[in-house]
């Protein structure tokens, strides 16, 4: 399986000036937020999202600087989400570290959310696009409108198939269907080129959820950070709910039983074993791996109008390490 690293070879050039692009706009004379911005951007992901578009704009007509611009606005847009969704869900931690408002403080992260919000808002005026404009303005609420159904859900974390895929629809999806979409856009694609660039990168968010649950379930050790966070957040995702629908109704309810009181068991370790092996008896991960391929063969498909060379290559390669990365 190909590295990031390797995939990003056909826009190396192009994903440098994305960083020096980013790190000027987040720029601050405020030694807090300064500060925090720094901590922000040095506990950095795989930084998919301005992978997908500079790929997709060099699949394109090649990358541009609104390329380099829109991938500077949907990474920031993202990761403003991230800051204020950490805040509803108290989350204490975000890739490996603690969330900036354990960190410093629930007002502190608003506000520098805000303000990202706010550059964004300057980004894409600088763009001079409106369709790129729609595609941002259209990702917000989305991001917004995704995370209150999950809050709405919370209630009752015990959901239909059909209402967790709209939920991961909402968020994962059309977040990595806007950049492949804007990506597009920036270098001029023609609208079938830009339609099916966005359906790869719905199909590709689908398969990095699904995947994202599968880890759920992995060992620990073997992962490197602690599994089943989102059961002990009251959020329960596809291996689980499949498994549920499988089981008896008597080892079904005392399976929801264990999950809801999971986040305070005594005796976390041996009930966190006792649900894994629940859902590995009624095949929940397998049926999740098996909806991942059906995802995966639809993003291929997507792909199928632009002829072969080594940027599509990285956009397959960049499908097949999500459905095969291990964290």
């Amino acid at each position: 399986m190909r590295t990031i690293e390797d995939i990003r070879k056909p826009i190396q050039s192009a994903y440098n000036d994305y960083e020096k692009a980013l790190a000027e706009t987040m720029q601050s004379d405020n030694p807090l937020l300064q500060e925090v911005l720094r901590y922000v951007y040095s506990k950095q992901g795989k930084q998919m999202r301005p992978l997908l578009v500079l790929l997709a704009a060099q699949l394109c007509h090649g990358v541009t600087d609104k390329s380099i611009k829109t991938a500077v606005a949907l990474e920031t847009l993202h990761n403003a989400s991230l800051i204020h969704d950490d805040v509803v869900d108290n989350s204490p931690i975000r890739h490996g570290a603690e969330a900036v408002h354990k960190h410093w403080s629930n007002k502190i992260a608003v506000l520098v959310g805000d303000f990202m919000l706010a550059k964004v808002i300057a980004c894409i005026t600088d763009i001079r696009n409106t369709p790129i404009l729609n595609i941002v303005a259209r990702l917000g609420e989305s991001l917004s409108s995704g995370e209150l159904v999950q809050l709405h859900h919370n209630r009752s974390m015990w959901i239909s198939e059909e209402e967790y895929f709209h939920i991961i629809d909402q968020k994962t999806a059309q977040l990595f269907a806007s950049c492949t979409e804007a990506g597009a856009e920036s270098s001029g694609g023609s609208q079938r080129q830009v339609s099916a660039l966005r359906e790869f990168g719905h199909q590709l968010g689908i398969c990095f959820q699904l995947k994202d649950d599968v880890l759920d379930y992995s060992d620990a050790e073997e992962l490197g950070k602690p599994t089943m966070n989102d059961l002990q957040d009251g959020k329960a995702t596809l291996p689980i709910l499949v498994s549920l629908q499988r089981a008896p109704k008597e080892e079904a309810d005392y399976i929801r039983q264990l999950a809801e009181s999971l986040h305070n068991s005594d005796n976390r370790i041996d009930a966190e074993q006792e649900i894994k092996s629940f859902v590995l008896r009624y095949e929940g991960v397998r049926y999740t791996y098996a909806q991942m391929q059906t995802h995966k063969k639809s993003a291929i498909e997507a792909l199928s109008i632009f002829h072969d060379n080594p940027t599509k290559q990285s956009l397959l390669d960049l499908l097949e390490y999500t459905i095969n990365r291990i964290h």
